[in-house]
């Protein structure tokens, strides 16, 4: 089982023992149900019971351990009333992925056109 340290910078983290920053940024980032979460709150900051009802089939155990490693990344605070928000940091996460989202819709685009493979 995979250690329930958060993913930093500087530590070993998947694939890197050297934590290069872009590796544990993977790391972070490639956590199920991670980048839901940004996404929710990329809308407008939530309580944990909203989160979990916009989040569909998510675990209110999982919620818990993303929020906390969020939280322990500096990507997310929690604000007066208790509800999750983006840090400036975690707001930065919305531009930084626009290449990726645009990558993956010619991606798909491309994979549309071409007939399936036979198995």
């Amino acid at each position: 089982m995979r250690s329930a340290k958060a993913s930093k910078p500087g530590g070993p983290v998947r694939g890197s023992r050297t934590g290069r920053p872009m590796m544990a940024a993977l790391d972070l980032l490639g956590q199920r149900w991670t980048l839901r979460v940004i996404w929710e709150l990329q809308q407008e900051p939530a309580g944990f019971r909203e989160l979990r009802r916009r989040a569909d089939t998510m675990s209110s155990s999982v919620l818990a351990d993303r929020l906390r490693r969020l939280v322990e990344a500096g990507i997310i605070v929690t604000d007066a009333q208790g509800r999750y928000a983006l840090t400036d940091l975690g707001q930065g996460l919305g531009p930084a992925l626009e290449p990726l989202k645009t990558w993956a819709e010619q991606w798909a685009a491309t994979r549309a056109l071409q007939p399936e493979e036979p198995r």
